[in-house]
């Protein structure tokens, strides 16, 4: 288990690089926030794990990587971008 959220935001990275289909990002990213949620974390600081991840991945998605790799990326920006929202909204309330 990671000890931090960076060390647990950057195993989910690997997890989403290396993932064999659009289905596994999001079982794998679903599962990433549903432990936060467990851990009684914030709705803003998930929001801001959610932020750094997102970064995380354009930073990767400008390096030279494969197809795939291309793929599981958007997939996984485009669910985090979705699932903010809600978390976002609820930080504000």
């Amino acid at each position: 288990m990671a000890r931090t959220l960076d060390e647990y935001r950057h195993k989910l990275i690997d997890k989403i690089l290396l993932a064999e289909s659009s289905r596994d990002v999001l079982r794998f990213s679903d599962t990433a926030l549903r432990s936060l949620n467990e851990h009684k974390v914030h709705s803003y600081i998930i929001v801001r794990f959610i932020d750094k991840t997102l970064m995380n991945l354009e930073e990767v998605s400008a390096l030279r990587i494969g197809e795939k790799q291309h793929d599981n990326i958007k997939s996984a920006v485009d669910h985090f971008l979705h699932v903010r929202k809600k978390y976002q909204n609820s930080a504000v309330s």
